[in-house]
């Protein structure tokens, strides 16, 4: 096992990773900017250091600043989170080429799927669905033209380096092609410094269904059932449930299987998520994210198994110790984000916390750096928390989360609390008929 681990993020993944470190008998090293010179993170850990000013770019995106906290520490291997730095395979060959371990996947790997084409390709190879589209990169609109027409509009263009919804545009119809695809190819190069697009076939009425994974480094791979992520605006996930109420517990066992069994052949190693669009009993793969995800925590809940503490026994060389037999799924979990944002407009809203009170009770978990008289920096992102609850049932969840979401006091900064309130009192929420276009629907009918 590790001597020291260094956490290179902040706030409530960067508390999440502390306490997995702490019940192992890990000390850790905590690296902060200089806004976040009292954040939580920086107060519970054993040791800090500043690795630069506020911008993320100059602190914790600063990998030499990073490594060199690393050294001057004693650490011996790197927890990532999420975010920042855990998908980037640059600092993950650094890391290992520093003699410390990088607690998550391998670069090659990291590599492969953080460029969508690639990973759509070896996936495919892997005999996991696909959604119809191009074999690869469309570079002009003759090819665009052509496949748009074979697999029929509406389409979407995705950039082949993107994430959180950048570089997407749909067409839905010929004379719309040629816009949509500059303007993705272009949205795709100022973000990514890549402008490489393909194409999908657009589905009007999916659902988001994500599988977390968990392989060791002797070929063991188990899933821990999925997660149902399409509560979703401009791309961005706010409430997750497990499991989701669109599957059966046949449909998560035929997935699981072909999802594990294709991540045994490619060889992987550590969490990981493999995200589908799911529509009419189909499943399509559309990425994979090689490192823990944010909603982590309902999966922990129905499953009972600490996916931190297991990234840190695989990396350190140990076993899972258990097969897919062993892994049990329990009750219903839901998750919401809680972002300091106006409700309505969504605009980010830095400040200072002037009261604080977290929910409690059986079956509930939160997850936050907030404290009573906490500075929310304008800097980073505006999630502040995420409400967990956990049930035997999904309209007992929801009754739940109902009454912590009543509980929960923020005061200071505006936070998305009254729109969570919102959406569990639709009728569509609870009956679990929701796509990913519902949310945006729903909002903007609020308006």
């Amino acid at each position: 096992m590790f001597n020291k681990i260094l956490i290179a993020n902040r706030g409530e993944i960067a508390l999440r990773i502390q306490r997995a470190c702490r019940e192992l008998g890990i000390p850790t090293v905590a690296v902060h900017s200089t806004a976040d010179a009292e954040a939580m993170h920086v107060r519970l850990a054993d040791e800090s250091v500043c690795v630069g000013p506020p911008a993320a770019r100059d602190s914790y995106l600063n990998m030499p600043a990073i490594l060199s906290a690393a050294a001057i520490t004693g650490a011996d291997a790197i927890h990532p989170g999420y975010g920042f730095l855990s998908e980037n395979a640059g600092f993950a060959e650094m890391v290992e080429a520093h003699g410390l371990t990088f607690i998550g996947p391998s670069a090659a790997h990291i590599r492969m799927m953080g460029d969508k084409i690639a990973a759509k390709t070896a996936m495919a190879g892997l005999g996991v669905p696909l959604v119809p589209g191009s074999p690869g990169e469309v570079t002009d609109m003759v090819e665009a033209e052509k496949i748009a027409a074979e697999i029929g509009y509406p389409v979407l263009i995705k950039a082949a380096a993107g994430g959180g919804g950048r570089g997407m545009r749909v067409a839905d119809k010929p004379a719309d092609l040629p816009a949509a695809w500059s303007q993705a190819r272009a949205e795709a190069r100022a973000a990514f410094g890549n402008d490489a697009v393909y194409i999908e076939k657009y589905l009007d009425r999916p659902r988001h269904i994500e599988l977390q994974v968990m392989a060791d480094a002797h070929g063991n791979v188990v899933h821990f059932g999925e997660r149902d992520c399409s509560l979703q605006r401009r791309h961005q996930k706010l409430l997750e449930e497990a499991g989701s109420p669109a599957l059966t517990a046949a449909q998560r066992d035929t997935i699981g299987a072909t999802v594990t069994q294709a991540l045994v052949r490619l060889g992987y190693r550590n969490a990981g998520t493999i995200e589908f669009l799911y529509q009419d009993g189909q499943f399509a793969f559309i990425e994979m994210n090689t490192r823990l995800q944010v909603e982590h925590p309902v999966t922990e809940m129905v499953c009972g198994i600490d996916l931190v503490r297991e990234q840190i026994r695989i990396a350190a060389g140990q076993a899972l110790g258990y097969t897919q037999a062993d892994v049990m799924f329990s009750g219903h979990a839901i998750e919401c984000r809680i972002n300091a944002e106006d409700p309505q407009t969504f605009a980010p809203m830095p400040g200072r916390v002037t009261a604080y009170h977290a929910p409690g009770g059986l079956g509930v978990r939160v997850d936050s750096a907030l404290f009573a008289g906490y500075l929310v920096p304008p800097y980073y992102d505006s999630m502040i928390a995420k409400l967990i609850v956990h049930a035997p049932t999904r309209p007992e969840a929801i009754a739940r989360m109902r009454r912590c979401l009543d509980e929960f006091v923020v005061q200071g900064v505006k936070t998305t609390l009254p729109l969570h309130q919102r959406i569990i009192e639709s009728p569509e929420f609870q009956a679990g008929e929701y796509t990913i276009h519902w949310l945006e629907r729903f909002v903007g009918q609020e308006h």
